[in-house]
């Protein structure tokens, strides 16, 4: 793939044969991925790096993406997953006294093929219609390949995601004196988790997707974060008899997301994909607790199915406001609670922070 062209052409082809004709934004090339939109007007760097979206073409609801810049702060990576972007238009005169350079670039340094000028209300509108699709990003003319890319977009699949993005080492991140040690599961974790912990006097060791529950035992942690990531997550076989073992050992355990899906999966429950997910910074979220509604961010695209949670291991807690989808569990079987939004919500909102102090609470008392 070359560096980009603002000028030439790019074509996007849906699954179905329809295409969008735009024009090139990031690299040049061919791509194919699951076609997804997420509706955030701010927050498309942490979209770009954030690892729940590999393997998926990016499609940004909001029309003008850029107009703020990106700087290296605001990774929640160390570089992007996405196999594709697609803008209505793209800002390129960024202003914001804390831009380090334009979204074009950014594209172009992390090889992300990327169209814009196009409808992306009208893309929008036939994925909320007939559900999440596959699709092909190309700047090489679609029409002259048309029956072979639509052969290998339709057989395209999401596989593998957590063992592609997860780190096979070890990483422990901390400030001076710090009260608790977490252990994080990297099955695709934002950064933004890890500095909410830390921030809170937490020392945080970021351990690989398969770490057993014989390796959390050893590095004695006061509490165990189970992050986000990527796929289908009972395709994770190996993880959820893990998680079964690791919920054993009676330690503190917080869930985000497909942590949320890995332990209901590990505890008897059943998830399933959506039509076109929960992808954006607006989702309003019940806490059947409290009665109260909070808006969160979230990315996922498949759900935990909140009956099939058996009743002496756990409840349900919170409901999505507007399909009524699983939010969150409390479990009672075992020391741990889930949720399948994201409290840490670098670009906002921060309505659910809470539940980290929450978290560190439980390890007071633990430690206690």
């Amino acid at each position: 793939m070359s560096l980009f062209n603002q000028s030439k052409k790019a074509y996007l082809m849906l699954a179905n044969g329809q295409v969008f004709e735009g024009k090139s934004l990031g690299a040049e090339g061919t791509v194919i991925g699951e076609v997804v939109f997420t509706t955030g007007l701010t927050g498309y760097q942490e979209t770009l790096t954030d690892p729940s979206y590999y393997g998926q073409i990016v499609t940004q609801t909001f029309p003008l993406i850029g107009n703020y810049g990106v700087n290296h702060e605001d990774n929640e990576s160390a570089k992007s997953y996405v196999s594709g972007y697609i803008v209505r238009e793209a800002c390129d005169v960024p202003s914001n006294f804390r831009c380090e350079g334009g979204i074009r670039e950014f594209l172009s340094e992390n090889n992300i093929v990327g169209i814009c000028n196009i409808d992306t209300r009208q893309l929008t509108r036939i994925i909320r219609e007939t559900g999440v699709m596959n699709g092909v990003i190309t700047t090489e003319d679609v029409y002259s390949k048309k029956d072979e890319l639509l052969e290998k977009v339709r057989a395209f699949e999401v596989k593998d995601a957590v063992k592609t993005v997860t780190d096979t080492q070890i990483h422990t991140y901390s400030e001076e004196n710090s009260k608790y040690k977490v252990v994080l599961f990297d099955f695709g974790y934002k950064r933004n988790i890890r500095q909410e912990l830390v921030k809170r006097g937490c020392e945080v060791i970021v351990v690989p997707a398969n770490t057993t529950a014989e390796q959390v035992k050893e590095i004695n942690p006061d509490g165990i974060m189970f992050s986000n990531g990527p796929g289908d997550p009972a395709e994770n076989v190996e993880i959820i008899e893990n998680i079964k073992e690791i919920q054993k050992l009676g330690i503190s355990i917080f869930g985000i997301c497909l942590g949320h899906q890995l332990m209901a999966l590990a505890n008897g429950g059943k998830t399933e994909k959506l039509k076109y997910g929960h992808r954006g910074a607006n989702q309003p979220v019940i806490d059947l607790e409290s009665g109260l509604t909070y808006v969160t961010s979230q990315n996922h695209g498949y759900a935990v199915i909140g009956e099939s949670i058996p009743a002496e291991v756990g409840h349900v807690s919170h409901i999505n406001a507007n399909d009524k989808t699983c939010e969150g569990i409390r479990y009672t079987a075992v020391n741990a609670f889930t949720v399948q939004f994201h409290p840490e919500a670098h670009g906002g909102p921060l309505d659910t922070a809470y539940l980290f102090d929450e978290f560190v609470k439980t390890m007071e008392r633990e430690v206690e």
